[in-house]
């Protein structure tokens, strides 16, 4: 039998995603899960070459939790801080020409996938943080509408982007992260996923990378 297409409770994906949970998730996630076919694929532009090997920023963000992180102070054996553009909310349109910016569409999937593995990601001795440039009560909405259970960090004045020079994009006025993820290790960024495509698969590429470089 095979399972790779198959969904919630073992029914094919197509039976599944028709399943009245599954329905209500994306309905909950305002049909931000779903990618447009033929998206642009971003290209490496050398924005995050100069990153491996950094210290990560002795600096506090605010979370989602309610209290101030400091990357650099994290104890855990790996840490995973995924950057992306911004997440849409149901009922507001996302910029003009989204789809059409290489890399900005795809947030949602991208958080719901390190949702979805994020005991995997713990079992790899992983902590995970997304970060980007909303504010903290845009994110804590998108936190509790997809039941993220990791904390999401706001860079809304741009400092831990400045300490790091992190590639950014504008677009409506907006300077926006582009997506990228960090794997830091004693405190010292060890690897970069950059560019990130496609999003929605990147949490399994997180996890087939720890699993290759063990701790």
């Amino acid at each position: 039998m095979d399972r790779s297409r198959r969904g919630l409770f073992g029914l094919p994906l197509a039976l599944a995603m028709k399943h009245p949970v599954a329905q209500a998730a994306q309905q909950a996630a305002g049909g931000f899960t779903d990618l447009p076919a033929n998206l642009p694929v971003p290209k490496d532009d050398g924005g995050a070459r100069h990153l491996r090997g950094m210290a990560m920023p002795d600096l506090e963000l605010p979370s989602t939790a309610n209290r101030r992180v400091n990357l650099a102070k994290i104890s855990s054996p790996r840490l995973i801080v995924y950057s992306y553009p911004m997440t849409g909310q149901p009922g507001k349109a996302l910029p003009a020409g989204w789809d059409d910016i290489p890399g900005a569409r795809g947030c949602t999937p991208e958080t719901c996938g390190f949702r979805d593995h994020h005991t995997d990601l713990a079992k790899l001795h992983a902590e995970v943080f997304g970060v980007s440039t909303q504010s903290t009560p845009y994110q804590q909405e998108m936190v509790a509408r997809l039941n993220v259970p990791f904390e999401v960090l706001s860079d809304e004045h741009f400092a831990f982007t400045h300490a790091l020079n992190l590639p950014t994009f504008t677009v409506e006025g907006m300077t926006l992260m582009k997506r990228l993820t960090l794997v830091a290790r004693n405190q010292r960024i060890e690897h970069v996923f950059y560019p990130v495509f496609p999003p929605d698969r990147h949490a399994e590429e997180v996890i087939a990378w720890l699993r290759a470089h063990p701790v």
